[in-house]
């Protein structure tokens, strides 16, 4: 018997705006996981391992380009295929904390792991499973958490908690990366004499990734107390096929009966590819688009997610007030304007994308932050979990769209800066769709604590 998925969006209530207030050690405790987890997305990800694990000693480019591409593309599905089920069950069994920390341990053993991969061609696969595996464990365990949001906050001040952990993200991976590359991955002779030679500046990074992320970690599993179990699964090996049976009669349910939060899991996941194509191909546009080099992208990079944190951070605290919808209406559509005068000023010189690509780079983070906010006022108690993961597969279902139209753009245009029109067209497209939502809704309550 399927459950009603969500009730109709209401109105705050004076419940809400009487709700104790929460403990700022609480909402530290839970922010630092954030702070510990950008390793992986900052380091390993996006600057460092991903961009040693296709150098030349792994092989000619295009080969071990495609063979990353193909690593991801296989833990994008399998995040998309089990992040649902996965959160379904931990609502059920009350083990959400359970399973954050399960799965942190996994990608914290992952980074960790890294450190074996040595610049030989022989490698590569070992590297490559090591980076999907942490990205699949990664993932689920951002659905963990994510969830705890609604355990932590109401409907006074989710916005606020959500933009101070968001925020937090981006710095702390922007700290790490700075030590890692002043302390190992720049100097010829790093600290405790670590050097270049078998990339070991490179490797001892991951070391050091790995115990930023595991020792950031623990305060949320002192601080945040584990959910009620609020029902069983079945017992023998059904109770894997019932939980997808109950995950489809949800999404039934709630085309039924809550069609606003299915419509804001479709609109946030078309804009929130949008934002992911800002970051991945901003690179290739100052790289390609404005002569920056290397040294210079890295550089930048580090003072975009300043930026974007501290303006999450910033933002956060006027979004309960401001209300998330209208924060990411004007983030994104800002967005789309800075984009814009990029693509036609772009003959000016590389201080248009220092001031506009910065200026974009603000409203980021406020967009990332509201859509977890905003969608954690539709859930009701006990279903975060569920609906999280959700969020993660329709986000990776149309993961292909920024990549599309970035390529399709330069198709068309014949020159690399066209790319920034078709990630802006995707951000419209998630405009448009989240347009018609309504601002209102439930007020995420927190769970009893054991």
């Amino acid at each position: 018997m399927s459950e009603n998925p969500s009730p109709a969006p209401a109105a705050p209530t004076a419940a809400s705006a009487a709700a104790p207030a929460v403990r700022k050690r609480t909402v530290l405790a839970w922010s630092l996981w954030d702070w510990g987890s950008a390793s992986f997305n900052a380091v390993v990800t996006t600057f460092v391992f991903s961009v040693y694990i296709t150098s030349a000693p792994f092989g000619p480019e295009e080969r071990v380009s495609a063979e990353l591409g193909v690593a991801l593309l296989v833990a994008g599905v399998v995040v998309a295929l089990f992040a649902p089920v996965i959160g379904r069950l931990t609502d059920q069994a009350g083990r959400r904390k359970t399973w954050l920390g399960i799965n942190t341990a996994i990608v914290v053993v992952c980074t960790l792991l890294m450190v074996l991969v040595a610049p030989d061609e022989q490698f590569l696969i070992f590297g490559l499973v090591l980076l999907a595996i942490g990205n699949v464990a990664f993932e689920f365990a951002s659905v963990s958490y994510n969830a705890m949001l609604g355990q932590i906050a109401h409907n006074g001040n989710v916005g606020k908690i959500s933009g101070i952990g968001w925020g937090m993200g981006y710095l702390g991976g922007i700290v790490l990366l700075a030590i890692l590359l002043v302390g190992f991955i720049f100097p010829e002779v790093g600290w405790f004499g670590v050097t270049a030679e078998g990339s070991w500046n490179v490797r001892i990074a991951m070391l050091v990734s790995a115990a930023w992320f595991a020792v950031f970690a623990i305060p949320v599993f002192l601080a945040v107390p584990e959910i009620d179990a609020r029902a069983h699964p079945a017992s023998g090996g059904r109770w894997f096929v019932s939980a997808y049976a109950d995950v489809f009669r949800s999404i039934a349910g709630l085309w039924r009966d809550a069609r606003q939060t299915l419509h804001f899991l479709v609109a946030s996941a078309v804009f929130r590819d949008g934002l992911a194509g800002v970051f991945t191909f901003g690179g290739v546009i100052a790289a390609r688009s404005f002569g920056f080099d290397s040294t210079t992208v890295i550089v930048f990079a580090i003072a975009a997610n300043v930026v974007a944190g501290l303006a999450t951070i910033l933002v956060g605290f006027f979004e309960d007030r401001l209300g998330a919808k209208r924060v990411m209406i004007w983030s994104i559509l800002l967005m789309v304007v800075c984009a814009m005068l990029v693509f036609a000023l772009h003959d000016a010189g590389a201080w248009v994308f220092w001031a506009f690509g910065l200026l974009l780079c603000i409203f980021v983070g406020p967009v990332q932050s509201a859509s977890r906010s905003f969608l954690a006022r539709l859930i009701p108690a006990g279903r975060e979990g569920e609906i999280f993961g959700l969020y993660a597969t329709t986000g990776r279902a149309v993961s292909f769209l920024a990549p599309a139209g970035f390529t399709i753009a330069i198709a068309i245009g014949g020159a690399t800066i066209f790319g920034i029109i078709g990630i802006g067209v995707v951000l419209l497209i998630g405009l448009l769709l989240l347009l018609p939502m309504r601002a209102g809704g439930s007020r995420p309550r927190r769970e009893a604590a054991a």
